[in-house]
């Protein structure tokens, strides 16, 4: 029987497959005795020569796709598989005590977990507790016959059906065979809603109950405009959404036809449309979807991806590398951003109540500032290749921006003593994420050379609403009056003093957003690759003198976020050119 599911729209698109089920299996068993302790035995070393042969494919996969670093914890569960102290272990528990297989490698994997977790001055030795808790339940799932869930191994197409989706999980999706995801929870701005909108595929988060109301392999049908997720379709709903999917590729390919124009709106006013990356390989999105600058790049995966904090010239490399490929095009390049969701192993930070409002980002550099020096030296010799601009995250008070523009001012005077090359004139601005320091945007921009307002975490802080927090995820409200006052605010602010504001959080990219802000007078909007040619394509049918119109309701007459999302709806389709 077709079934209709509502969630939020993360990543435009349509797609329809059999569902896959990334869900936790069901590895529960019975300690029983065994009459036939050869043939047990036998029994766990099939189990134990099938998940081997499993973590190959999987190692190759994962080199392919994310590089020999990555691929190396599979390595490292091959060798527990291969260490005779762990197997050899679970087959003289089951010859001793006549025991079945699962029992035995349970008992000897409990073991191995609590002795491991039991080092606790030894960060490396304890975090093999989880490399043992993975291969055992890889080799518990090929003795019970249950299929462990591994998006890597997918060979067909597919809707991915998770709970949620780690960064792990979303790096592992081939975009061959997986045409879509639908999730149980999340919002828009949750990683594996942005790593969607990177690998272009259509993506509906925040369902609630998707993974129990889909069962593997049934036919699913994934509304990434809308937000529908139709389960078991008829055929006229498939035909139906085949003529909407048809259309969207029609529109993608107009959008196309804008990769290597300006963007003009309808009156002639220029803006940049910029995008966000994380790493050097992003530029190859970039470049094909017609970026006319990189408005936010986000150091911290430098940091997350090394199994040590990196050397000034691994991040000098990786900056050049941004900045030659963008060939003079302006690139901000935001400084760590740690803490909050984004830890480092090999950094221990201090355990918070609320670490979202904690020590992180620049009060950690502020902090280390040997950290912090090595990221400016960096930065700075790289500013020879390009037009580089440096942001600093989470500044709340101007002592903040003044002490870390003067470390700055330090790392150059030190360079330029020892001969080396780097741009004098770059930029220095700041995110404008806390509430604090956007309230104080009109003393901020007599210092600041630019603003990129981090809408993220604004609308996070202002609404005092946790954006990872399903509960209250109805208060991620990105058109809710009192936001856009701010915005409009730190806007206004900077243009008195010269300045340009840019955005580079997801509303940047929002076609309901977009408007409102051509409308203020923002000057950069950053965003996910894939949005750039769409935003482009609506900017080009706008007239600016008349959304100022617009805003104004917006800002000083409607009352709520639905408000203004119905504005800003109708208005558009009563004023495109």
């Amino acid at each position: 029987m077709t079934k209709t599911l509502k969630g939020i729209a993360a990543s435009d698109g349509f797609a329809t497959a059999p569902a896959y089920l990334l869900v936790e299996p069901n590895l529960s068993f019975k300690k029983t005795s065994v009459s036939d302790v050869a043939a047990e035995v036998q029994r766990l070393q099939a189990a134990i020569k099938k998940s081997d042969d499993e973590l190959t494919t999987i190692r190759d996969i994962a080199k392919n796709s994310l590089g020999e670093e990555e691929a190396q914890v599979f390595d490292a569960h091959k060798m527990i598989l291969a260490d005779p102290e762990f197997t050899g272990e679970v087959e003289k528990q089951i010859k001793e005590n006549a025991v079945n297989a699962e029992q035995a490698l349970k008992d000897v994997a409990d073991k191995f977990i609590a002795m491991f977790e039991a080092m606790t001055d030894n960060k490396y030795m304890q975090e093999r507790a989880a490399d043992v808790r993975d291969v055992t339940k890889r080799v518990m799932s090929h003795l019970l016959g249950v299929e462990l869930p591994n998006p890597a191994l997918i060979d067909h197409e597919v809707v991915i059906v998770a709970h949620d989706l780690t960064p792990s999980d979303t790096a592992q999706l081939n975009k061959k065979y997986v045409k879509a995801f639908v999730t149980d929870v999340g919002g828009r701005t949750a990683h594996s809603a942005i790593m969607a909108r990177s690998l272009e595929i259509p993506a509906i988060v925040g369902t609630d109950t998707v993974t129990t109301d889909i069962k593997a392999n049934d036919t699913v049908i994934i509304d990434g405009v809308d937000g529908d997720v139709v389960i078991n379709p008829s055929d006229d709903d498939i035909q139906h959404y085949k003529q909407l999917a048809q259309d969207y590729a029609a529109e993608k390919a107009e959008w196309a036809k804008l990769k290597d124009a300006a963007t003009i709106t309808a009156d002639g006013k220029h803006f940049d449309i910029a995008a966000n990356i994380g790493t050097p390989k992003d530029l190859t999105g970039v470049i094909a979807n017609g970026a006319e600058a990189i408005g936010l790049y986000r150091t911290e995966f430098l940091y997350m991806d090394s199994a040590e904090l990196p050397t000034e010239e691994d991040q000098f490399e990786a900056y050049k590398e941004v900045l030659e490929g963008m060939a003079g095009k302006p690139v901000v390049v935001r400084t760590m951003d740690i803490g909050g969701d984004k830890h480092l192993p090999y950094l221990p930070l201090p355990e918070e109540m609320n670490p979202f409002l904690g020590y992180r980002a620049i009060r950690i550099s502020l902090d280390r500032q040997d950290i912090f020096r090595t990221q400016l030296r960096a930065l700075l010799r790289a500013s020879a290749f390009g037009q580089l601009r440096i942001m600093f995250p989470m500044i709340g008070t101007l002592q903040e921006f003044r002490k870390a523009k003067a470390i700055l001012l330090e790392e150059m005077d030190k360079l330029k003593a020892e001969g080396v090359d780097y741009d004098a004139n770059v930029q220095v601005g700041i995110m404008m994420e806390v509430p604090a320091a956007a309230v104080l945007a009109d003393q901020f921009a007599k210092e600041v050379d630019f603003f990129s307002i981090g809408t993220n975490d604004l609308i996070q802080y202002t609404m005092a609403a946790d954006r990872g927090n399903d509960r209250v995820s109805y208060l991620y409200q990105p058109y809710n009056p009192s936001i856009l006052r701010l915005i409009k605010y730190v806007i206004d602010s900077a243009h008195k003093e010269g300045k340009w504001v840019g955005m580079c959080g997801e509303a940047a990219g929002d076609p309901v957003m977009t408007p409102l802000l051509m409308g203020m007078g923002l000057d950069e909007y950053s965003m996910s690759a894939t949005s750039i040619l769409k935003v482009r394509s609506l900017m080009k049918h706008l007239n600016t003198e008349e959304l100022k119109s617009l805003v104004d309701q917006a800002v000083n007459v409607s009352l709520t976020n639905d408000d203004n999302k119905k504005l800003v709806s109708e208005f558009v389709e009563a004023h495109k050119h």
